[in-house]
């Protein structure tokens, strides 16, 4: 099954076209082609996400992402007609009749596409050259991200997706994004085994997650106020650094670790580790790290390094002792860890060494697959598609807060 995925939940624009089989017993995954635009040059000057610029800067890079792929993907190109193992058989969902020889129709359609798109200056023009000017695709399904994230981006995805869905006459499924965060470790060919434990790790999440199935989820354990990432860029913030924060404190924290120059003589606490519950806490870290800021009267490159180092070591201190509690307080197969903060390069390893202590398989992204992007969208729509009929032109509304 070929699908075409959209996401624009946040700061990044993707498309990508993913190859996606599924069977009774295994779902695999390949990326033929992918393309994302990162917004996070444009952003620096606020410090953060600007939704409204986020907005405008995906109607820009919606159609030309989409014209990368499609001029090296031109229509029946990328297999014979659909006939592989596992794919689905949407011909019944699209109209019999060639409406694009039909000029009532035909004027109908891209009436109906502009009153999609009416709301991202110049987006119908660019779409409308763009869809004249190449055949449609040999895919068999859309998806597009629904939530959570910020819905003034999300909208313009699900408009674009749904433009195309209704000129191609391709079916079209909303995607959840932070099961796309979860499943992205089948775009390294791997299996999940089940019950599995899957922890969320990004900007916006940070969540232990129980699975069943690839549709069955439940929230067992979840921060109470910032999530990790969240956590990295205020701490960098705190200390000069600009955004986005997190990797600067990460690459602060290594230099730190290989210099031997550790934290020095303070230490920052391990929110919630001695706790019965699997949930989280980081404002109490967060705020010990802003007294420490404000006591230091010449805030040097050694004393960023020592604080980048000991917040660093009390995330990854919390994080493992709550993998391991949810492994004693229940039985699961594997450990999928996943979302932006994985790329993590530190926390990365030191996950990896305590899977190996627990014996438990661990299921990681690749570092390019950790961050938002579409091909992770792809499996998800996949999975979704499963349990939720795909249709053209689907109504879908933006969740910014959508849960599992």
């Amino acid at each position: 099954m070929k699908i075409l995925a959209i996401e624009t939940s946040c700061d990044e624009t993707g498309i990508a076209l993913v190859d996606v089989q599924i069977s009774d017993t295994r779902i695999t995954a390949r990326e033929i082609q992918s393309e994302l635009f990162s917004q996070i040059d444009i952003h620096k000057e606020f410090g953060g996400v600007f939704p409204a610029v986020a907005k405008r800067e995906h109607a820009k890079w919606l159609p030309l992402l989409l014209e990368k792929i499609l001029t090296c993907h031109p229509a029946r190109s990328l297999s014979q007609t659909g006939e592989d193992a596992g794919s689905r058989d949407y011909s019944n969902m699209v109209p019999q009749h060639d409406s694009s020889t039909d000029e009532s129709v035909q004027d109908d359609r891209w009436s109906q596409i502009e009153k999609l798109l009416e709301r991202e200056v110049g987006l119908f023009e660019k779409t409308k050259e763009l869809l004249l000017k190449y055949p449609k695709p040999d895919i068999d399904l859309l998806t597009v991200t629904q939530g959570p994230g910020l819905e003034p981006a999300l909208w313009v995805g699900i408009s674009f997706a749904r433009a195309l869905s209704l000129y191609w006459n391709i079916p079209l499924v909303p995607a959840n994004h932070m099961k796309g965060h979860i499943f992205s470790v089948l775009l390294n060919q791997t299996e999940i085994k089940f019950p599995t434990l899957a922890f969320l790790i990004s900007g916006g999440h940070t969540e232990l997650v129980e699975m069943n199935s690839v549709s069955d989820f439940t929230i067992i354990g979840k921060t109470k106020d910032d999530a990790i990432g969240e956590s990295y860029d205020k701490v960098a913030r705190m200390i000069g650094l600009e955004y986005p924060g997190g990797p600067k404190i990460a690459e602060l924290a290594a230099l730190a670790r290989h210099s031997s120059i550790g934290s020095g003589d303070f230490t920052f606490p391990r929110p919630m580790l001695h706790t019965k519950d699997l949930d989280f806490s980081f404002s109490g870290l967060k705020t010990s790290v802003l007294y420490k800021v404000k006591e230091i009267e010449t805030l040097t490159d050694t004393l960023k390094m020592n604080i980048a180092h000991e917040f660093e070591q009390a995330i990854t201190d919390v994080i493992l002792y709550k993998i391991n509690k949810a492994f004693e307080q229940g039985e699961y197969k594997t450990l999928i860890i996943s979302g932006g903060v994985i790329a993590n390069t530190y926390l990365r390893t030191q996950v990896e060494q305590l899977a190996h202590q627990m014996k438990i398989p661990l299921l990681l992204p690749k570092i390019s697959d950790s961050t938002d992007n579409a091909q992770m969208i792809a499996v998800a729509g996949a999975i979704e598609s499963l349990n939720t009929m795909a249709t053209i032109n689907p109504e879908i509304t933006a969740q910014g807060n959508l849960s599992y």
